[in-house]
């Protein structure tokens, strides 16, 4: 059995989450629930849970206090929030699952399932570390967590030299020849990267500017990288793009 808590404080919302868990996740045990930052500390500190259901904000303090108070983080985490756009923003770099208030019960499910998945994984301590980095702005050394099915990959930002949008996954292309597949969208990624030196040529393409070796203006217009790699770059793009490497 998988051991759960669930904090949260509000009374109504922990029993809607315990209800949703124990409807849908027989290898689950809720093993307690509270709404503060001190008794969730004790209830981890003696039960020792693989899974917790942590919102974000609480009545002494929030549920980075309790993480920031707990080592090692041998533990899966959901969040729960209301809206806190840079915390979200933090959350989505380093792929720790969230859920928004309201709850949606399909979304708790899918969240679950995924945690669940990554329970055993030897990268859990690294991934929350990536969050606290961002969260707290300890470093200029950016990376982003890209998660799968089969790993956790905490990768450096400047080493992705591009991103190749297929319909609803994302395939990331780093400068060592390795690429990684992450079922999320290119929207997503364009919305963290841009502010890291990533510029979007193209619906299709996300591009690490750093990584840009020429722009070729025959046929229409196309970007090589230093790789080798051809990258076509839309009409209505070139002209902002061009401005972007003239400056530089």
């Amino acid at each position: 059995m998988i051991k759960a808590i669930i904090v949260d404080d509000e009374p109504e919302l922990r029993e809607l989450n315990k209800s949703i868990l124990n409807r849908n996740f027989d290898e689950i045990e809720l093993i307690g629930t509270c709404g503060t930052v001190k008794d969730a500390i004790e209830l981890i500190d003696i039960h020792k849970p693989q899974l917790i259901i942590l919102d974000i904000r609480l009545t002494d303090g929030t549920g980075f206090n309790i993480l920031q108070k707990i080592q090692p983080y041998n533990f899966s985490v959901i969040f729960v929030t209301a809206y806190n756009e840079f915390a979200i923003k933090a959350i989505k770099f380093s792929a720790i699952d969230y859920l928004l208030k309201p709850i949606d019960e399909n979304e708790f499910c899918e969240a679950v399932e995924r945690a669940v998945l990554n329970i055993n994984n030897s990268k859990l301590q690294e991934q929350i570390e990536t969050f606290f980095n961002i969260y707290e702005r300890k470093t200029q050394s950016r990376k982003i967590v890209l998660k799968t099915a089969e790993a956790i990959n905490i990768v450096d930002i400047s080493d992705i030299v591009y991103c190749k949008s297929d319909s609803n996954y994302t395939t990331f292309f780093f400068k060592n020849g390795e690429k990684v597949m992450i079922s999320r969208g290119m929207k997503e990624y364009e919305e963290l990267l841009s502010d890291y030196g990533f510029f979007r040529p193209h619906h299709s393409y996300l591009v690490n500017i750093q990584h840009i070796s020429k722009l070729d203006k025959s046929d229409g217009g196309y970007l090589i990288l230093k790789d080798g790699s051809e990258i076509p770059v839309s009409s209505r793009r070139k002209k902002y793009l061009v401005q972007i490497l003239e400056n530089l």
